[in-house]
């Protein structure tokens, strides 16, 4: 018998029936306390930069290491969940993982320096890495087919909001208090999710058994692969958020890491393709991929990444630096989207066992399209009310798409492999997160620049118009200005403002085009939805595993 023949034969009967002794629904919230507090800590640092690097005494470039060396190590452990779990079990990786999290952001608030911050935030960035594929497989063994949407809806909650209502809660907290403090809230958390944790959470019978198996071969870690793995994607991570910064290929260092990038992701296939013919436990289970709807609900999962994030840094980046709002209001302008989210996620979980998931991914897509070509309307005169119900009009459309996706990504896998699914696709989206916000960063720069050289030319002694408009504004200025004594003070300072008027005009023709592109991008998606296969209907209508 073959080994994919042997995956797909039917658990044993105390697998199959197996049911948690807690409410289902206890352990969902117990999890989802943990994975909201990691995701919320992607993006809660972000407006608190300046604060760290003034208290640290260090350089506003130098300071953005905290963000990148979290999602370095984010990135590597997100894969290699799946795999450190047969030697530990779940429930007791997931603890570890929360208790890591909670020491080490406790040490972040401490840190005395701007390299030991960036060491703890390694090390938080480790134990965060863990946390939500580790709390989708659970979710994935407790619940049944049908309610697994419902299940879903929870743990869309806390990934989808939490990025939105970050950079509101970090500003308030960084403006009010200290911004240590965007670090001390999650040790609370920490401590009550590991008692509840502790007391809820068992593993299923599947897990047990495999962690005996494991125990009993001895511990035989694939250090090569989990090296080959960590110089991967921590490459793949580092380029992605360092890129623009050092104008991607023309800086040596980003040269050297894509090299090692390519170099390790590669070798990594084929040893995990030795791996898997030598049948030996995969850190990453490429088999997974030879399922249709696995490999589209990646991808697709990697675009709902790239969109998701990608807007949420564009919106309230927007807001500043085109509009002058403070990082508090920027916040709150994204919030509502957050809440529409909310109060969309349990009507997607109700419908998901009851209308086929891959029309409701088509929703999801054609309204974030819409919503996207809608925002194309944006411009340097448009309210605060206005952009936060174009974000709600998107977030209406982002909420169709998580749960779907992750249902659909299940269908056809056994359950022995949820470990494995859960890890790939937060890794899936993840990655998408930092090539969308690679990305927009990326892009803007480029359009900006062209914009404003081609704006540019207007700008000449030829043009009669302008300079006749810099002669009225230099005399209105002499008359009204005050300290300004002669014309041609007057047409210079008149001058600098027409300049800071056309970059303006740049910088929001470049956030338009970054908007175009993701409108068309995700158009072009929504037929590929249909190369998935319609999940099986249970004898309750629901979509089977």
């Amino acid at each position: 018998m073959s080994a994919a023949a042997a995956e797909a034969r039917p658990l044993p009967p105390a697998a199959a029936v197996w049911k948690p002794k807690r409410n289902p629904w206890l352990i969902a919230i117990t999890v989802t306390l943990a994975t909201f507090m990691e995701v919320l800590d992607t993006s809660i640092a972000n407006v608190a930069l300046p604060h760290i690097a003034g208290g640290l005494g260090a350089s506003q470039d130098e300071a953005t290491w905290v963000l990148t060396s979290y999602l370095v190590a984010n990135a590597v452990i997100l894969p290699a969940s799946a795999y450190l779990t047969t030697f530990m079990g779940r429930k007791r990786f997931y603890m570890i993982c929360v208790m890591l999290f909670g020491l080490s952001s406790a040490l972040c608030g401490l840190a005395p320096s701007l390299p030991l911050l960036i060491l703890f935030r390694v090390l938080q960035g480790a134990g965060g890495g863990g946390l939500a594929p580790s709390e989708q497989a659970i979710l994935a063994d407790t619940f049944p087919p049908a309610k697994r949407g419902q299940a879903f809806a929870l743990y869309g909650l806390a990934v989808v909001v939490a990025p939105a209502i970050g950079p509101t809660l970090g500003g308030w907290i960084t403006d009010n208090f200290d911004w240590r403090w965007i670090f001390y809230i999650n040790v609370p958390i920490s401590l009550v999710s590991l008692f509840l944790t502790n007391r809820i959470v068992e593993d299923p019978p599947h897990i047990v058994e495999e962690v005996k198996k494991m125990r009993k071969r001895g511990l035989d870690l694939d250090y090569f692969g989990f090296a080959l793995l960590a110089l991967g994607f921590g490459s793949l991570e580092f380029i992605l958020d360092k890129g623009q910064e050092d104008d991607w290929f023309g800086s040596r260092l980003i040269t050297t890491f894509t090299l090692l990038c390519v170099i390790s992701l590669v070798t990594l296939i084929v040893w995990e393709i030795i791996q898997i013919r030598r049948k030996h436990r995969p850190i990453l289970d490429l088999t997974l991929f030879k399922q249709r709807n696995f490999a589209m609900s990646f991808l697709l999962m990697f675009v709902l990444g790239f969109v998701l994030f990608g807007t949420t840094v564009m919106i309230p980046q927007f807001v500043q630096t085109l509009l002058g709002y403070t990082a508090e209001r920027a916040g709150l302008v994204i919030s509502p989207g957050g809440l529409a989210v909310m109060l969309m996620m349990p009507v997607v979980g109700f419908l998901v066992s009851r209308v086929d998931p891959r029309w409701m991914i088509v929703y999801g897509f054609s309204m974030t399209a819409a919503a996207l070509f809608t925002m194309l309307n944006l411009n340097l005169g448009v309210s605060y009310s206005y952009v936060a119900w174009l974000r709600v009009f998107q977030a209406s459309g982002l909420a169709f798409l998580f749960i779907p996706i992750n249902t659909l990504s299940y269908t056809g896998i056994p359950m022995t492999k949820n470990n494995d699914v859960s890890g790939l696709t937060n890794l899936a989206r993840n990655i998408g997160g930092s090539v969308g916000t690679a990305f927009l960063v990326t892009v803007l720069a480029r359009r900006q620049q062209f914009h404003q050289e081609r704006m540019v030319s207007w700008i000449s002694p030829s043009n009669t118009n302008l300079q006749a408009q810099l002669d009225s504004m230099g005399r209105y200025l002499i008359q009204h200005g005050g300290k300004v004594a002669s014309l041609a003070q007057g047409r210079a300072l008149a001058q600098g403002n027409v300049y800071n008027q056309l970059l303006r005009q740049a910088t929001m023709l470049s956030y338009l085009d970054v908007i175009k592109a993701l409108a068309i991008a995700v158009l072009f998606l929504i037929p590929l939805v249909f190369l998935m296969k319609k999940p099986p209907k249970s004898k309750g209508g629901a979509p089977m595993h």
